[in-house]
């Protein structure tokens, strides 16, 4: 049974290696200004669906104007894909804001906080 499951893996890796160096040196849409970076990517079970899960860095505006222009590279990618991977049918590429990374330095920063927050005044500190 785990068999099942290995090639969508390899798939999903042979993706991300490819949509990334496609976005470090190919693209060349002019709205795809922001830092890109390729978090993940997952494949559906029957390969006809990848999703690729990316973080923009940039003001809100140029995150927006890279989203529009990775949604227009989509096809010219798919394409790329599907001839360096050799595959019967090339997945249709979805992009997807990974918003974790953010999240996560929220999350930091509101624990930095606590930490070096006073006690509340009207208890004690008991260790």
């Amino acid at each position: 049974m785990a068999s099942t499951n290995r090639r969508p893996d390899r798939v999903a890796a042979a993706i991300r290696e490819e949509v990334a160096t496609f976005l470090n040196q190919d693209v060349k849409d002019p709205r795809v200004v922001g830092l890109v970076t390729v978090t993940g990517v997952d494949v559906s079970r029957d390969l006809r669906v990848a999703t690729v899960y990316v973080s923009i860095y940039g003001s809100e505006a140029e995150r927006a104007a890279t989203a529009d222009g990775l949604a227009s590279v989509a096809s010219h990618l798919r394409a790329r894909i599907g001839r360096s991977l050799r595959l019967r049918l090339a997945p249709e590429i979805v992009f997807k804001p990974d918003e974790s990374i953010a999240r996560a330095a929220r999350i930091e920063t509101l624990l930095s906080q606590l930490k070096d927050a006073p006690p509340p005044s009207g208890e004690d500190e008991r260790d």
